[in-house]
């Protein structure tokens, strides 16, 4: 076993006011650098089952300004920078792995719940596909159910959640195709 087990539960009602007070306070500490903050992954869709973590993303202007300014006033909030700079890619795309970077800070063992706070830039592909992913599950709650009892029986079959990860990961391209035409389709934006 590689890292801890990952541990989905069934959708949790409070999940937006906590998504909503974390970004709250990510506004009023990073201030304009901070571009956009937003609820994203599957906290963020309703009647999802997800890791009892948020995932919020914040979209910056330019990561390495981000990367040497954010540090303190996210660890006055609790936060700690992760070492992973770029996103999986899905499947299949031809493009410069560099348009996938990202900065990632770290929450846990806070009374008011993990976060994980992933940093984009702004008009980045993962910055883009965090958002469609959430979009098209709400626009979409019919796809919601068999999603979630993917996630709830894949986190049963495995004790590692980076097994977890990678195993979900190709699905996710999937789901990012049918996305991406609903996308077209609808003429959505982020």
């Amino acid at each position: 076993m590689s890292g801890p087990r990952a541990v989905v539960v069934a959708y949790r009602a409070d999940w937006p006011d906590r998504a909503a007070a974390v970004a709250s306070a990510l506004e009023a500490s990073l201030g304009p650098g901070a571009v956009r903050v937003e609820h994203i992954g599957s906290t963020s869709i309703p009647g999802m089952a997800a890791k009892d973590l948020l995932d919020m993303q914040v979209s910056v202007a330019d990561l390495v300004a981000a990367d040497a300014t954010f540090g303190p006033p996210l660890a006055s909030l609790g936060f700690e920078r992760f070492g992973q700079e770029s996103d999986h890619m899905p499947a299949g795309l031809d493009d410069d792995p560099a348009n996938w970077a990202k900065r990632l800070w770290l929450r846990r063992g806070h009374p008011e719940g993990a976060v994980n706070l992933h940093v984009r830039r702004t008009g980045s592909p993962n910055e883009r596909l965090a958002l469609l992913f959430r979009d098209w599950f709400r626009a979409h709650p019919e796809a919601v159910p068999a999603y979630a009892a993917f996630k709830m029986a894949l986190a049963g079959a495995t004790d590692d959640l980076d097994a977890y990860t990678d195993t979900k990961d190709p699905v996710v391209d999937l789901v990012v195709v049918v996305a991406e035409e609903w996308a077209r389709q609808t003429s959505w934006i982020p």
